[in-house]
This record gives structure tokens, C-alpha cells and sequence, in this order.
């Protein structure tokens, strides 16, 4: 199943769980999606605190600036001279408000733009933090491109939806409330006016956020789906162009993109209709207030001052409104992003082992008894599977094509835990000890090479990073690729591109086996560890192989069956059960199914 297929089957496992819980979550999932958030940020919530008392403050400001101006107005305008003494100080005072209210927007937003990029670097750090105690199963069964997204893309659509645009939110919110308090103490029949027509604003703004809703959220999985896609074929690009692929590749990313774009544009329409949607009703609540208002004042109910003053408040009242709006994309974006990021941090961890003792004295002895495994709960895999190894020898594992060869090292590494029965190490059941104390003990080379962006000696010292360098070149020298080493302009200090792309697969595959060798661990795995090498070179390493499996316990699985002819035991594996058992030479003499397979390799190879 390729990440593609994989993240279909998640999308759909998703949508399940969140069906069944749609009922009880239908009003309540915003508020503790918003919860969780603030949550993982709080320890930088003294930047939000600061923010909303700058808020408050501001408002404030942004309140009395329309009273004194209106006050400035009516001495002006009023009957006969004017007072320039309370001008004079209405002016002063309009101007300490002005720069406080300059001044607090400024504070309140870096302290929100700090609380931001806090909040960011923690839910970040904690995600990947996650990535490293979630179980194996749940990154094999997840696209990785997906997880990418969703640590990078999300993550930060998330943060800006609901931190940055919380400095918005917040204060129109208390600009609101502010404001209509100050209204209602000035004049209570245009404040009624102003709180009449404003809710259908709200009205307005409601029918369009909940038609948009279920686009936004597509948009965010559909970049999803992209990134898993991407990281796919990126990956696999050699092989893709290597079959002639590129047309299928290209029509397959269209049909994402395609679907991408249908489903943003019609988010975007949405989205955008909110905002000047309000704003034509707000400029239809600010001429009635003015016509009215002027009403008022040829009665004499009000001075023209305190017209101009509701005035600038029937504006201010309705720009809060216009400005959330703004941001509805946003934060609906930011809730479909969290719920993504959520799921990942909810996930259950590996079952935590931190109170189980060490391996400590490992032997080599590997007990197998009664054990059933499968990955898929009704699709059998390993069945009844029987095997005893002492220390020191080398066990082979054969068969065709998931047959379990590899499962049965997944087991023994505890990647998967068995379904029954039981494996010991050095008669210690290893359910019973730490994970990291049983991983310790093997030394593992698999088929596909890892090599991270750094030097060779820091990539052959993975394991042991303090080891010094005459111990990483012996090792090196052990995997037959010193010489290559020393060739190289900075040898040992020579970097890395990513993912080994400046190294052939022989090369990165011999890094990856003197990595092991530095270890000189008890206990070997090699997953088809000379699969990608050529014959010339893989006698030489077979023989360094020899030499470090002397005394130690391996466990070998092959497809080149010349390669473990030396084997102590071969078990050959057909539907998760060891069909035969024996020396290369036993079980040639049988001639069974290892007879018939290892006949048709060497004819191949001969021919």
C-alpha cells in the first residue's frame, strides 16, 4: 500500500471517529480545540495577559477620543464665545489619548506576536517530541508526507489563525463592549438603533461562515493529501521515470491540485462575501444614525457635538465586526489545521516502559515460543512460531516475498509486540525490559540505508557518538570502506547531502554496516544488509561480516541464499511458518523447497 492508499484509508478512519463523536462534540469541539491551544502555549500566557490589559487600555482610549472631540466641538459651535481654555484642554487631552492609544496598540501587538511564535516553537517541539514515542505501526500505516504537513503547514496555519488573529478578535471584542456602554450612557435612542442593526450584520456573517465551513476544512486535508503525494513521488522519482511514468504522475497531481483549486476558490468566494457584506449594513447603521441624530439635535435633545461623537462610534462599532470577519477564513482554517495537529498529539504513545529494568547481562540466547502475530487483526501472519538459539549462532531466514521474514525481526526488536506466546533473551522475557535496553543489545543493518546530513565519522559514530576516530576507522576499515574514505578531499569529515545522494547505494549501504561494527553489539540483525552491493565487494564484507558475527548471535535474512550458506541454522518460511529447518547441506539433501530455490538462483546466476 503506497502513502498515497495509506492516507485515503486515515482520511476515512477520521472521519469515522469523528462522525461517532460528531453529537456530543457538534458545539462544544471549537471551544475545546481553542482550549487545547492556549493550553500547550500557557507557559507563555503572561505575553496574552499583557496583550489584553494593552487592549483594555486602548480601548478606552479609542472610546473618550470621540467624547473630547465631541466636547471640542460644542465649545466651538456652542452659544456665544468660544472657551479656548476647556479647548485647550480638550485638545491636550485628545492628544495624551491619541499617543496612549498609539502606544498600547504597539505593546499589544508584540506582546502577541511573541505569545505567537512561543506558542509555535512549543507545539512544534512537542509534536516532533510526539513523533518519537508514537508506535511504529502508527508511522507505517501514516503518509509521511502527511505528517510533514501537519508539522510544518499546520502547524503554522494554526498559530496564525488562532494567535495572531487573536489580537484582532480581542479587541474588536472589547472595542464592542466598550463602545456600547459609552453609547448608551451619551444618548439611549441612537445606541437602540446602533443595537438593532447590528445584529443582522452578525446575521449576515453567521449564514456565510457556516456555507464556507466545510470548504475550508477540504482545502486543509486536501494540502494534505498534496504533501503526502509529493513526498511520494519525490522519493520515488527514479523509479517513477525509470517505467516512463511521468505523464501518469503529472494527470495524478493535476486531479489534486484540480480538486484543490475548485475546493479554495470556493472557500475564497465565501470568505470574501463576509466583509463587505458587513460593511454595507455597517454603512447603512451609520446614515441612520446620522439622520436621525441630526433629528434629534434640531429638537434639542443633543448637541452637535455628541452627533459627531455617535457618529465615530456608529463607524468604530461596526469595524470590529468587519474586522473579525476578516479573519473567519482564517480561524476556520486554524480550527481544521489544530484538529490535524491534535490528532497527532492525542494518538496513543508506545505503552511506556520506564519502570521496567535494563537487559543487562545478554548472552545471546534467543527464545521463540507459541508466538502468533499479525498486522491486520483477521489477516493471519505468523502462526504457532517455534525456535531456540544459543549464543553465538547464526540463524537465516528464507522464503519468498512476506513470507514474515521481516516481521520476525520486528518482533524481536518489540517494533511490534506479539499478539501470544512469548520471546526471551538470555531467558528474560523482553516484555519485561526496557525497549531501549533490548534495542541496545542488537545491531541492525537493514536494505534500505539512513544516512543523516552530517559527516561520514559522525554518520559511522550514529550510535556512539563520543567514540574516537581510530575506533571509526577500524570499523570502517572492517566494512571495506576506509580506502573510499581516504580518497575523498576531507575523508572522514567529508558532508553528507541529504539522504547519502552524493554516495552510491554500495557506498551508504557500507556506512550503514560500519555503523554496526563500531558497536560491537551482542546480538546482529542484517535485513538483506548486502542486497545493494556487487559481488566483488560483498565477499569482502561477508568476510568482515564473519569476523564480527564470531561469537555473537545473528539473525540474517537473505534473498541472495550464497550468502548464508555458512548459516548454523536456516529456517525456511512460507505463510508466517517455518516449513523447514536445517544446514545448508541438510537441507539440500532433502531436496524441498530451499533445495529447489537456492537450484534456481545459482542457474540463474550461472546462465
Amino acid at each position: 500500500m503506497n502513502n498515497y492508499q495509506r492516507l485515503s484509508s486515515n482520511e476515512m478512519r477520521d472521519s469515522f471517529t469523528k462522525k461517532a463523536n460528531q453529537k456530543y462534540n457538534r458545539k462544544k469541539g471549537s471551544l475545546k480545540t481553542l482550549k487545547k491551544v492556549f493550553f500547550y502555549a500557557r507557559e507563555y500566557r503572561f505575553y496574552l495577559y499583557l496583550a489584553v490589559v494593552m487592549d483594555i487600555i486602548n480601548t478606552i482610549c479609542a472610546i473618550y477620543l470621540p467624547i473630547y472631540t465631541g466636547f471640542s466641538i460644542n465649545t466651538i459651535i456652542g452659544v456665544g464665545n468660544v472657551n479656548f481654555s476647556e479647548l485647550y484642554k480638550n485638545l491636550l487631552v485628545i492628544a495624551g489619548l491619541a499617543v496612549g492609544n498609539a502606544v498600547t496598540a504597539f505593546i499589544s501587538e508584540v506582546s502577541l506576536a511573541t505569545y505567537n511564535y512561543k506558542g509555535t516553537f512549543k507545539i512544534r517541539d512537542l509534536l516532533f517530541e510526539k513523533f518519537q514515542n508514537l508506535p511504529i505501526s502508527y508511522i507505517d500505516t501514516t503518509s509521511h508526507g502527511d505528517l510533514i504537513s501537519r508539522m510544518i503547514n499546520d502547524i503554522d496555519i494554526m498559530t496564525d489563525g488562532f494567535l495572531a488573529s487573536l489580537a484582532v478578535v480581542l479587541s474588536g471584542i472589547i472595542s464592542i463592549a466598550g463602545t456600547l456602554v459609552a453609547m448608551f450612557m451619551l444618548n439611549f435612542k441612537l445606541a437602540i438603533i446602533i443595537l438593532i442593526l447590528t445584529p443582522v450584520s452578525l446575521l449576515f456573517s453567521y449564514i456565510i461562515i457556516k456555507r464556507s465551513k466545510k470548504y475550508v476544512k477540504r482545502q486543509i486535508d486536501i494540502q494534505g493529501e498534496i504533501s503526502g503525494y509529493l513526498e511520494e513521488y519525490i522519493g520515488g522519482s527514479r523509479v517513477v521515470k525509470a517505467f516512463n511514468h511521468e505523464d501518469e504522475s503529472i494527470e495524478n497531481f493535476g486531479h489534486l491540485n484540480n480538486n484543490y483549486n475548485k475546493i479554495a476558490a470556493k472557500s475564497i468566494f465565501y470568505s470574501s462575501l463576509t466583509n463587505p457584506t458587513t460593511r454595507i449594513i455597517n454603512g447603512l447603521v451609520y446614515g441612520t444614525v446620522g439622520l436621525y441624530g441630526c433629528v434629534l439635535a434640531l429638537q434639542g435633545e443633543i448637541l452637535v457635538g455628541t452627533i459627531t461623537t455617535f457618529l465615530s462610534y456608529a463607524n468604530s462599532f461596526g469595524e470590529p465586526f468587519a474586522d473579525i470577519s476578516e479573519q473567519v477564513s482564517s480561524l476556520q482554517q486554524a480550527f481544521a489545521a489544530a484538529n490535524r495537529v491534535f490528532n497527532v498529539l492525542e494518538e496513543n504513545n508506545e505503552p511506556s516502559d520506564e519502570h521496567l529494568p535494563d537487559l543487562l547481562n545478554c548472552t545471546g540466547e534467543v527464545e521463540i515460543k507459541n508466538v502468533n502475530f499479525s498486522y491486520i487483526p483477521k489477516t493471519t501472519l505468523i502462526q504457532n512460531f517455534n525456535l531456540s538459539v544459543k549464543q553465538g549462532q547464526k540463524v537465516a531466514f528464507v522464503g519468498p516475498t512476506g513470507c514474515g521474514k521481516s516481521t520476525i525481526i520486528n518482533l524481536l526488536m518489540r517494533f511490534y509486540d506479539v499478539n501470544s506466546g512469548y520471546i526471551t533473551v538470555s531467558d528474560t522475557p523482553i516484555k519485561e525490559v526496557s525497549r531501549n535496553s533490548l534495542r541496545s543489545k542488537y545491531g541492525m543493518v537493514l536494505q534500505d540505508t539512513w544516512l543523516f546530513n552530517s559527516t561520514i565519522r559522525e554518520n559511522i559514530a550514529y550510535g556512539n557518538p563520543n567514540a574516537p576516530l581510530d575506533d571509526i576507522i577500524e570499523a570502517a576499515k572492517l566494512a571495506g570502506i576506509h580506502e573510499y574514505i581516504e580518497r575523498l578531499p576531507k575523508k572522514y569529515d567529508t558532508e553528507i547531502i541529504e539522504g547519502g545522494s552524493n554516495l552510491s547505494q554500495g557506498e551508504k549501504q557500507l556506512i550503514c554496516i560500519a555503523r554496526v561494527m563500531l558497536l560491537k553489539p551482542p546480538m546482529l540483525i542484517l535485513d538483506e544488509a548486502t542486497s545493494n552491493i556487487d559481488t566483488r565487494t560483498e565477499k569482502s564484507v561477508q568476510e568482515a561480516f564473519d569476523k564480527m558475527m564470531k561469537g555473537r548471535t545473528s539473525f540474517v535474512v537473505a534473498h541472495r541464499l550464497s550468502t548464508i550458506t555458512s548459516a548454523d541454522i536456516i529456517l525456511v518460511m512460507n505463510k508466517g511458518q517455518i516449513i523447514e529447518q536445517g544446514t545448508h547441506q541438510e537441507l539440500l539433501k532433502k531436496k524441498g523447497f530451499y533445495a529447489n530455490l537456492y537450484n534456481s538462483q545459482f542457474e540463474s546466476s550461472r546462465s
